[in-house]
């Protein structure tokens, strides 16, 4: 009877990596489709760092699978030390998601704040003639939205 009880928390925890597996694939999957998404509007923000959101979320795709990684073998081989070792990331990874749950909050107002400035900033700059990189940028959106030039 107690066999039965190891075998499915076994089977349990190795589906739990599954799981831990399909979400670092699909957080890749959205941290590329991001950047590649987004790399035609970089003119619009004054910061280098606007990308860094994409690359942020593929490397916690990536700690993910590496996350699933360890938790399957630990439940495979039975490994106490290894299954400890997964409970500790666990918790630290409920934690780091709680803290970035608050300072996103915190910082929603002024993140938003600045992009709506420096949007403004170039399209007021922009006069549909220039061939500089955020007159293009202007353009490229324009043709996104299938919207007529803005003139002045």
């Amino acid at each position: 009877m107690g066999q039965c009880g190891i075998t499915s928390s076994k089977t349990v925890l190795v589906f739990l990596n599954l799981i831990f597996w399909a979400a670092a694939g699909i957080l890749c999957y959205i941290g590329a489709y991001v950047f590649i998404t987004y790399d035609d509007y970089d003119h619009f923000f004054e910061d280098v760092y606007t990308l860094i959101p994409a690359v942020v979320i593929i490397v916690v795709g990536t700690l993910l699978f590496a996350i699933g990684l360890i938790g399957c073998c630990a439940t495979v081989r039975e490994s106490s030390c290894g299954l400890a070792t997964f409970a500790a990331i666990l918790l630290l990874v409920f934690v780091t998601e709680c803290v970035v749950v608050v300072l996103g909050y915190i910082y929603r107002a002024k993140v938003e704040d600045q992009v709506n400035h420096s949007i403004q900033k170039v399209y007021n700059e922009y006069n549909g003639t220039n061939t500089d990189a955020p007159s293009r940028a202007i353009d490229y959106v324009q043709r996104q939205r299938r919207t007529p030039h803005y003139t002045s």
